[in-house]
């Protein structure tokens, strides 16, 4: 492309590749949990991200154990000047005998492209700095999928932390709680510095289904509550796809659900064929798609890696397929991308 845009991958999923052949790959043994506390008052806001909502906003997201804590933003462009305030919502959830605390959401905006603004949650605690993304190419995107939160994943937010990008993409497998609520908690603590200074846009991986079908548990109540995307913005009616512009529209992202129905004839599918249709590639040459496991895949049976998450055995619908630009998946440390 003519355009000078860098994508800088990074995570545990980049591995597999080293591998001639996916049989040959021998998994390390796991490492050791990286258990973040919180030792504030129970007014003070933690585990704080951002995410993109529109063109020109952002939403601020946080948790407080104070469960009567406002839900809160102030913000300028000066350290400690608050020039602007927003309010939103808070909620909780129950998962067995946990409670979660308040989880807060809070829209700010409008606000300048590529400007640093200083922001406080709920009127205490400590005062955070973002940054927006550009208005205009080039822009500068981090890649990772399947986080979690051990030594490795503290090296690869190390790595990420040196960079100068603009927005992080994650598809899939966050905290990799995996029905221990606290550990949600632990996850967004440690990734804290990074989320509340640029914007996480992530989807859910299979580590998010949390599903207890003899007790009755919805899937997705953990995820749905503490990490809300843009969904409503782009017309989807489910957190669990959705998609977003950036750089002024020059890029287009489009975050889908391998856990949710995606057949033809399904709502997925539909809102994805009226979305990529409403896309001017002359305006947005730029068409990202993430997911975590692939809809369509094709190869031999009895192939290393037969089975590995919801793909169909099979290859993809050529009218939605030749839509799309640039697609990466990643599942079981794999990634893929067409």
């Amino acid at each position: 492309m003519a355009h000078s845009w860098r994508v800088l991958v990074q995570g545990l999923t980049s591995l597999a590749f080293l591998c001639a052949r996916a049989d040959e790959y021998v998994r390390p043994p796991p490492s050791p949990l990286v258990l973040t506390a919180h030792d504030k008052p129970a007014h003070h806001p933690q585990q704080v991200h951002i995410s993109v909502v529109g063109t020109n906003k952002m939403r601020i997201s946080w948790v407080t154990d104070d469960r009567n804590a406002p839900s809160v933003v102030e913000y300028g462009k000066s350290r400690g000047n608050y020039t602007a305030s927003a309010s939103g919502d808070n909620a909780t959830y129950r998962y067995f005998l946990y409670k979660s605390g308040a989880i807060h959401h809070v829209t700010i905006g409008p606000l300048d492209p590529s400007t640093t603004y200083h922001y406080r949650c709920g009127k205490a605690g400590d005062e955070f700095t973002l940054r927006t993304p550009p208005a205009s190419l080039p822009i500068e995107l981090v890649v990772i999928g399947d986080l979690g939160q051990t030594e490795w994943t503290a090296s690869t937010l190390s790595h990420i932390g040196g960079a100068d990008y603009d927005m992080l993409l994650l598809p899939g497998d966050l905290s990799y709680a995996d029905t221990q609520q606290p550990l949600w908690d632990s996850f967004g603590r440690l990734v804290q510095p990074l989320a509340s200074a640029r914007p996480w846009m992530v989807t859910e991986g299979n580590h998010e289904i949390e599903a207890l079908p003899v007790v009755e548990f919805a899937p997705f109540v953990s995820y749905n509550a503490r990490w809300r995307m843009p969904y409503e913005e782009s017309s989807s009616r489910s957190n669990l796809y959705y998609s977003f512009d950036t750089a002024g529209g020059a890029a287009h992202v489009v975050m889908l659900g391998s856990y949710v129905d995606f057949e033809e004839g399904s709502e997925q599918h539909a809102w994805l064929e009226r979305d990529l249709a409403g896309v001017d590639r002359r305006r947005t040459p730029w068409l990202i798609v993430l997911l975590h496991a692939p809809w369509y895949i094709q190869h031999q049976p009895g192939a290393p890696g037969r089975g590995r998450g919801r793909g169909r055995h099979r290859g993809p619908r050529r009218g939605l397929a030749g839509e799309l630009g640039e697609s990466k998946a990643g599942h079981g440390n794999r990634r893929t991308s067409a």
